[in-house]
């Protein structure tokens, strides 16, 4: 008897130790249920936002760059300058600009220029002269404001023009004269025919192209002691007065009277405030380097050569052009 009684003991602490470890269990497991429970119901974690960055606006920034030299002459701020603010402000200072890159100021010269015609030399080489050159101021402008909405690098619309002629013509254009003018001077005076003489000398085998722009005052230059000129009686205002390159006028006088016989046309010819004895009345043409011009564009539709023939007291100016181009030089 006493042994089932222990029997039967063994069993019940087996039962209760069983049934506390199936309740500590069912804790755990309930403490588990509710922290999985717990984590479902709390919202999602986001990182944090980083803050938006506003963008910050470059300036415009305009290069003006020259063609040849790449190099940049000027930089434009187009905001600074009213660009979006008064356009027409901003359009008025980019011509004004424009024009004093053009054509100069006191203080700088322009890239406009005047051509020089080349030159037949003695030894029968060709000298070089310039091209005409033209920076188009307008087209500059519109350049620049185009520019200036986005920015970038803009190049100086830059025209080139070289003297109308073939290189291989210039040994034939001195064969016929198509036109010609004499005058004649007092050799005796020395100041003046010496004056007459260089400036001569300096219009002499000029090539002038089809199409080209002869200057007088570009292709003899400064009249004055520097280059070899002399004293001499000249018509300033009405009067005769003494000065440095007296004489020069019969020069350019004398051409215009032979180039008038041939289709060129007038760019500057300006009359003496008296009259001259040397050609006919409103037949002259006066000249002084800086001041009044004697040009023509020759629109004969040929090239031709300016020889001079200075002798003691007399002057010949001839127009002279290949045979080949005599029938076809518009004459007046």
């Amino acid at each position: 008897m006493a042994k089932r009684t222990w029997v039967i003991t063994i069993v019940l602490i087996g039962s209760l130790i069983g049934l506390a470890g199936c309740t500590q269990k069912t804790e755990k497991e309930r403490a588990h249920e509710e922290k999985a429970t717990e984590q479902h119901n709390q919202p999602d974690k986001q990182p944090p936002e980083e803050p938006i960055k506003e963008e910050v606006k470059e300036p415009v920034v305009v290069n003006v760059v020259d063609p040849n030299t790449k190099n940049i002459i000027k930089t434009f701020m187009p905001v600074d300058m009213g660009f979006e603010t008064d356009i027409e402000a901003y359009k008025k200072e980019l011509e004004q600009w424009a024009k004093e890159l053009a054509r100069g100021t006191a203080a700088t010269p322009g890239y406009d220029q005047r051509m020089t015609l080349d030159k037949i030399e003695a030894n029968g080489h060709i000298k070089k002269g310039k091209p005409k050159i033209i920076l188009e101021e307008s087209e500059l402008v519109e350049k620049v404001l185009a520019a200036s909405v986005v920015g970038g690098d803009i190049e100086l619309p830059l025209y080139i023009t070289e003297s109308g002629y073939r290189p291989e013509d210039v040994a034939q254009l001195g064969e016929v004269v198509v036109a010609s003018f004499t005058t004649r001077f007092n050799s005796g005076v020395t100041g003046r025919s010496k004056n007459i003489e260089l400036s001569a000398q300096s219009i002499n085998h000029i090539i002038v192209g089809t199409g080209d722009i002869f200057s007088f005052n570009t292709t003899v230059g400064p009249s004055d002691a520097e280059h070899g000129y002399q004293k001499a009686k000249e018509i300033v205002n009405k009067q005769l007065v003494d000065g440095i390159g007296g004489g020069i006028c019969q020069t350019s006088s004398t051409l215009f009277n032979a180039v008038d016989k041939i289709g060129v046309s007038y760019i500057e010819k300006h009359h003496h405030s008296l009259s001259v004895g040397y050609v006919p009345a409103g037949r002259d043409a006066t000249v002084s380097y800086g001041g009044p011009d004697f040009q023509f564009k020759n629109t004969t539709g040929v090239p031709f050569t300016i020889r001079t023939i200075y002798r003691k007291g007399t002057l010949t100016v001839e127009v002279r052009t290949s045979a080949a181009y005599q029938s076809l030089i518009a004459k007046n």
